[in-house]
């Protein structure tokens, strides 16, 4: 947490209720001018009984030197969480559409395809090199995640999906990135750089959605060079 700075933090003040509120209201905001249906906006809204705070934990990474650690978000009951499962819905199928080519969701699908590209191009000379990516889901710009929302939705030619325009969607997504909270140890604390680890497009292996700052691509742990 220290070494990325990643994580304000914001001592024994706990932001749920604010953070309730402010959700709500920016959804009611949303449905009031139409931005959003009423069965939209019904699904979306917290309810502030059963709403919590995401907690922290931590998953050895027993593959690797030193064995160090994972941090994994859990906010299952987050004021944002069915905000984030929404527009994952909106975007995973137009993000798989035009990654499909480019993404490796597993080792076997690695494979597979590793088969399908040596017919043509593998040869004696090819140099497959392997990279791992240090603190990768703490490295993203929050803004640039929009960013890549964006680009992603311009490359389709999107305006609006499913009747949500394309405006509205990104302001969903920017909310959902930068109100990231848990609890950690007796701390409350803001994630202010990046988001976290399984939100939007970021499933659970190392090829989510990157940002380059240029546009959308899809990070990859094995790149093959041949000459």
């Amino acid at each position: 947490m220290n070494k990325t700075k990643a994580y304000q933090d914001l001592g024994t003040i706990n932001p749920l209720a604010s953070l309730v509120e402010r959700t709500n209201n920016f959804l009611y905001g949303f449905w009031y001018n139409k931005h959003i249906t009423q069965k939209q906006y019904e699904k979306l809204k917290v309810n502030k009984e059963e709403a919590e705070l995401a907690h922290l934990y931590f998953l050895q990474k027993a593959h690797k030197p030193g064995t160090p650690l994972r941090p994994i978000m859990s906010g299952l009951k987050s004021p944002t969480i069915e905000i984030s499962r929404w527009l994952d819905s909106l975007l995973r199928p137009l993000f798989d559409r035009i990654a499909i080519n480019t993404t490796v969701k597993n080792g076997l699908q690695l494979i597979q395809q590793v088969e399908r590209w040596s017919t043509t191009y593998l040869t004696p000379a090819t140099l497959f090199v392997t990279m791992d990516v240090t603190d990768l889901y703490t490295m993203i710009p929050q803004e640039g995640g929009v960013t890549a929302i964006k680009k992603l939705m311009e490359a389709s030619g999107l305006k609006q999906i499913d009747g949500v325009k394309k405006e509205i969607i990104l302001a969903l997504t920017r909310f959902v990135i930068t109100n990231n909270y848990f609890y950690l140890d007796g701390s409350y604390y803001k994630q202010i750089r990046a988001y976290r680890y399984g939100f939007l497009l970021n499933p659970d292996d190392e090829n989510g959605l990157g940002v380059n700052g240029s546009g959308v691509y899809s990070t990859t742990t094995t790149t093959a060079f041949y000459h």
